[in-house]
């Protein structure tokens, strides 16, 4: 389990760790960004990969001039945009298969089903939703894909939803990531960007199995 310490040590200390790859590799960190929001919107086997955090933390460096704003923020879209529509295609490839119920590796079928029952319950604005909700970010293009909605559909809501996660995200980053009170206790406002995201995620888990528990209830009377 040392790559999850490893992996919490980068999300808790993000500030540190992207002020290294600023020092270390200069415009390159644009590159590094772009491929690290990527994969976790376009790859559904790296959902884990900081999201939501290491735009606000991006942000946070753009205030400071480490970073362009408009450049991390031009770039980050597109990332996210073009991350989500390999996603669904990939879906909309290999999929069906799961739905059948074939065994496909790198695929985990718990987040695969909650990401559905979200489709099920918020339709098409899923993809826009998903984009502050970890795990279900990754996994909701890939369920577009597999035939619950039409690319042209898939494609407005992709767009809108890449630029209000970004734009929102990097902006917030940008305005209160370099307020002194912020940047002394970062690792702090890291980890409630990480609450705060999965709040979501949590809910719908408990609302799922407490109306699993009410219907059990009710078929054993």
């Amino acid at each position: 389990m040392e790559w999850l310490e490893t992996l919490v040590k980068v999300f808790l200390q993000l500030d540190r760790y992207l002020g290294d790859v600023i020092r270390d590799y200069g415009a390159l960190t644009y590159l590094i960004l772009f491929v690290i929001v990527f994969c976790e919107t376009g790859l559904v086997v790296t959902p884990v990969l900081p999201g939501d955090s290491l735009l606000f933390a991006a942000g946070a460096f753009a205030a400071k001039g480490s970073l362009s704003l408009t450049w991390t923020i031009a770039l980050l879209v597109v990332a996210a945009v073009l991350g989500d529509t390999v996603n669904y295609w990939i879906g909309h490839l290999v999929g069906p298969r799961a739905f059948r119920g074939e065994n496909v590796r790198f695929l985990n079928r718990k987040h695969l089903d909650r990401t559905h029952e979200f489709f099920e319950k918020y339709g098409g604005k899923t993809i826009i939703i998903a984009r502050f909700v970890p795990i279900v970010r990754t996994f909701a293009p890939f369920v577009a894909g597999i035939g619950s909605m039409s690319y042209g559909r898939f494609f407005s809501y992709n767009v809108i939803g890449g630029l209000v996660w970004v734009f929102g995200l990097v902006l917030l980053g940008y305005y209160f990531g370099a307020i002194p009170v912020v940047e002394c206790n970062f690792s702090l406002v890291i980890l409630a960007i990480i609450v705060i995201s999965i709040l979501p995620g949590v809910y719908e888990v408990v609302r799922q199995r407490r109306e699993a528990a009410r219907a059990r209830g009710q078929r054993g009377r």
